[in-house]
């Protein structure tokens, strides 16, 4: 078995990979940062006082992880677009060359921003139950001393609870994060141009499945592993400082 390497690094092939890296990336980016952004208000309602608001959290995180990733993009794409004023469907269509990143990968787009948004949605609910399972490992009496010192509720969570339990559950929300990376190959599905969108297109350019899906592989593994070296870095345990162990007291007999 040989590899014909000339058939996907040179030319279109070549541009194509280059395409989908950037857009593989971006997404990735994006989606990262909603989920954030959701998690933070999916975890306000969870714990905040009225149980409608904590059963709407519930509501939504129930549905949302029980569904194929998969049929959300389509939900996303073929249903909930749809439903968008016609106005604002058409501004999106529109050409934005601002909103154009390297390699012509349209920011605005029905297939990008269903992508973003489902992903992001899709992986919010699992870091949501990842840092809520952090908070139950928590020791009561942290919030307890934090209250009697003066702290509001929300400042006891935001200063005293959610930094320990995000310790505690950061290598779990680690892998959440990895894992919309590697989901974003399902967005082919609806034409987004990532990386598994460009290999498929090779392939159908020029019959060079075999080194198009090693190509294809290799470029997710190198993406995770970047990726999870860069998140490590950020683990609160690993810049907390270390406390100094305590020296041993020498006891003399007095004179």
């Amino acid at each position: 078995m040989q590899f014909d390497w000339t058939g996907i690094l040179t030319g279109a092939p070549l541009e194509w990979l280059k395409t989908g890296i950037v857009t593989t990336l971006v997404v990735t980016v994006v989606g990262s940062l909603l989920a954030a952004l959701l998690t933070l208000g999916l975890l306000s309602l969870r714990l905040a006082g009225q149980k409608s608001l904590r059963a709407l959290a519930v509501g939504i995180t129930e549905l949302f992880r029980n569904t194929p990733i998969l049929v959300q993009i389509l939900f996303w794409y073929f249903g909930a677009y749809n439903l968008l004023p016609r106005g604002w469907r058409d501004w999106i269509n529109d050409d934005h060359p601002w909103a154009t990143l390297p390699g012509n990968v349209p920011l605005l787009s029905p297939e990008f921003i269903a992508s973003a948004w489902g992903l992001g949605l899709f992986t919010a609910v699992f870091v949501t139950e990842e840092i809520r399972a952090g908070l139950a490992a928590v020791s009561p009496g942290q919030s307890e001393a934090a209250l009697s010192q003066g702290f509001s509720r929300w400042q006891t969570l935001r200063h005293v609870l959610l930094p320990q339990a995000l310790s505690n559950a950061f290598q779990p929300v680690v892998g959440q994060f990895l894992n919309l990376m590697k989901l974003s190959s399902l967005a082919t599905a609806i034409g987004l141009w990532e990386i598994t969108y460009q290999v498929r297109q090779i392939e159908s350019y020029n019959s060079h499945a075999l080194e198009a899906f090693a190509a294809g592989t290799l470029l997710y593994l190198t993406i995770g592993l970047i990726m999870g070296r860069a998140l490590l870095l950020l683990d609160p345990a690993k810049r907390r400082p270390l406390t100094p162990a305590p020296q041993p007291v020498e006891v003399r007999d007095a004179v």
